[in-house]
């Protein structure tokens, strides 16, 4: 255990946004006091869980509170969908998972990191297999990276009306593949993602 080992500066990661058709890849990292693990969570951050297993309003009730609680540092990196073009979709979020993590300043010990894979972080790390869950760090590291995603295409949807960005946050909804087909792909559409993507050389021998 890490505790055992006298690591106390443990930091939980994740992200939110690796699959859409446009918008960006956002990551956050949060670190927790390590006296909570001894005193439990605050009765204010008590639901944290998953973002996907919670409501759209409980996950922003506690996103806000996340943010405002004396004690939790964390950080948001947002990496942008012509980056992601630029360096693919693994390794934009790898960026973005760096950036929020050195967000934090100095004193990261190790870094929690969802899934099976390691990621490249600099920072000794684990990974946690559906860490969303079993881990209060993850779990509030994907609150917070989905919420801010969220805000982030509700404002892409201004700008780019007719999308739909509000409602299905960038992701090959009917509605949004409609929309694609009459509108054609807007600046924050991901030009290497199926089926924006025009490197396809078989069509030009139809």
């Amino acid at each position: 255990m890490l505790l055992a080992q006298g690591v106390r500066e443990i930091v939980g990661v994740d992200e939110a946004g690796r699959g859409p058709l446009a918008g960006p890849v956002v990551a956050a990292a949060v670190m927790f006091p390590v006296n909570w693990i001894a005193d439990g969570m605050p009765h204010d951050l008590a639901g944290i869980n998953d973002s996907k297993q919670i409501s759209e309003t409980v996950r922003d009730i506690l996103g806000k509170r996340l943010l405002s609680t004396n004690g939790v540092r964390s950080a948001v990196a947002v990496i942008d969908a012509e980056l992601v073009d630029r360096i693919n979709i693994l390794q934009a979020t790898f960026c973005a998972m760096n950036e929020a993590v050195s967000a934090l300043g100095p004193g990261v010990e190790h870094v929690l990191v969802d899934g099976n894979h390691r990621s490249s972080t600099r920072w000794p790390q684990t990974p946690v297999i559906k860490g969303d869950t079993l881990s209060y760090s993850i779990a509030a590291a994907s609150i917070l990276a989905k919420t801010t995603r969220d805000r982030l295409m509700e404002e892409y949807d201004a700008v780019y009306p007719g999308y739909g960005f509000k409602d299905h946050k960038g992701y090959g909804t009917p509605r949004h593949l409609e929309a694609l087909s009459r509108l054609g792909p807007c600046a924050i559409h991901r030009k290497s993602f199926a089926p924006l993507r025009i490197d396809q050389p078989e069509l030009f021998f139809l």
